[in-house]
């Protein structure tokens, strides 16, 4: 459910018109609604309180904005964070420093130390090898890091093989069949404290069953990780639930989740940690476009828009689908490609789709944008970097500019020895 609706022939974010924000702002835009976000993070929330103890780290790389972290922040969420500027996001947005969760596989030298003096609040470790760095930072700054080590569970998820992260050949994590010696010399080494399991098998997941199994196996290695001495008191389950994008799509509700993992992980006796994104974020935004025009093509015609690659990337990545509605509908429909300005042939949102009729300045908007949108925008071609708007009932505003490209030119130096 969303708070994007028809009220008198036109699209509204909450109680807000798009036009008005179009008119004001421009295109392309990022358009966010509160009320969704709120309701969505609720949701999943409440459904975690079927278990004894769990503990939420919103993923931010699905989107960093500040405004949506604040208001993720005043409902209880911590971060899932894999650089420094997203931790430094996290704690701007008033988020407790150790409810911070340090994923990803390249943490460097500089990044574990502003993270420790920072207070983050666990380490997810995706190697022996970053273990060790980490332990001899914590030693030189008389600290000690709290630590999960992540396990590759070679588990297919069944998603697009880019977002894929659980399995052997992913980058991510170590083996399975190496992980309880390396628990067990990691948890001798001075400067870590090694409490923690983690996983994560990708993004997008449309069923439970590759979770579950990812579940069962790393449970099983925690029960081993016990037996062998060590001290299990955590174990982190990452994110991946996915979300419909086209209509009539179903994916597994977070009730049907909370309950699969309250009967995995009953008997574990830990403090479970989630990392939704997606979820979360998905269906609170929308990319309004305009079109710039139609062009008559072989087959079928071509919907030029003022939206690009460089500010949805999915499409392009992954041959992503987002629906794309007029603002204005006229109830009329027509077979067309949607394409943006770039020049890339893969800067195309959709070809061949049945699709609102839309002409030369019709507003349309890419539905189910709020997540790895604007935060995958680049400036490519030298175009402005999207902005990013926040609507709340009846109120809305800026979030993040359009930065426009003389500003980036400005922060470009030409050497004297060019001038």
């Amino acid at each position: 459910m969303d708070h994007f609706h028809q009220v008198a022939g036109v699209l509204h974010a909450e109680d807000v018109p798009l036009p008005r924000i179009a008119a004001e702002v421009g295109t392309p835009v990022y358009v966010y609604s509160r009320a969704t976000l709120t309701r969505h993070a609720r949701v999943f929330r409440d459904a975690l309180s079927v278990l004894p103890s769990a503990r939420i780290a919103f993923a931010v790389k699905s989107n960093p904005n500040l405004a949506v972290l604040k208001v993720l922040a005043a409902e209880g969420y911590g971060a899932d964070v894999v650089s420094v500027g997203e931790m430094e996001r996290a704690l701007a947005a008033g988020m407790a420093p150790d409810s911070i969760v340090f994923s990803g596989v390249g943490k460097t030298e500089a990044e574990m130390a502003r993270a420790l003096e920072a207070g983050c609040g666990q380490f997810n470790l995706e190697s022996e090898e970053e273990g060790l760095e980490l332990a001899e930072i914590a030693r030189r700054l008389g600290k000690t890091a709290a630590c999960a080590l992540r396990v590759n569970p070679d588990v297919d998820a069944g998603t697009h093989g880019k977002i894929s992260t659980g399995k052997a050949e992913n980058k991510f994590g170590v083996p399975y069949d190496r992980a309880a010696a390396i628990y067990a010399r990691l948890s001798q080494t001075e400067g870590l404290q090694m409490r923690a399991l983690a996983l994560h098998i990708g993004s997008q997941l449309s069923k439970l069953e590759p979770l579950e199994a990812a579940f069962t196996k790393v449970g099983a290695l925690m029960q081993d990780i016990r037996a062998a001495g060590y001290s299990v008191t955590h174990m982190d389950l990452g994110g991946g639930i996915g979300v419909p994008y086209k209509a009539g799509e179903v994916f597994p509700q977070p009730e049907e989740y909370a309950a699969m993992v309250a009967r995995v992980t009953g008997n574990w006796g830990v403090t479970l940690m989630f990392e939704p994104g997606r979820v979360i974020t998905g269906n609170t935004g929308v990319l309004v476009t305009r079109v710039v025009r139609v062009k008559e093509g072989a087959t079928n015609p071509w919907v030029v828009v003022d939206a690009a690659m460089n500010d949805l990337a999915r499409p392009a990545l992954y041959d992503a689908w987002h629906d794309f509605a007029a603002v204005e509908p006229t109830g009329e429909t027509f077979t067309a490609n949607i394409v943006g300005p770039i020049c890339e042939s893969s800067d195309t949102f959709a070809m061949a789709r049945e699709i609102d009729s839309v002409k030369r300045g019709d507003l349309a908007v890419f539905r189910t944008a709020g997540a790895y949108g604007a935060t995958m925008a680049n400036t490519y071609n030298s175009r402005p970097l999207v902005p990013e708007v926040m609507v709340d009932g009846d109120k809305w505003a800026v979030v993040a500019d359009r930065i426009e490209p003389a500003t980036i030119l400005a922060a470009e130096r030409v050497p004297d020895w060019l001038a």
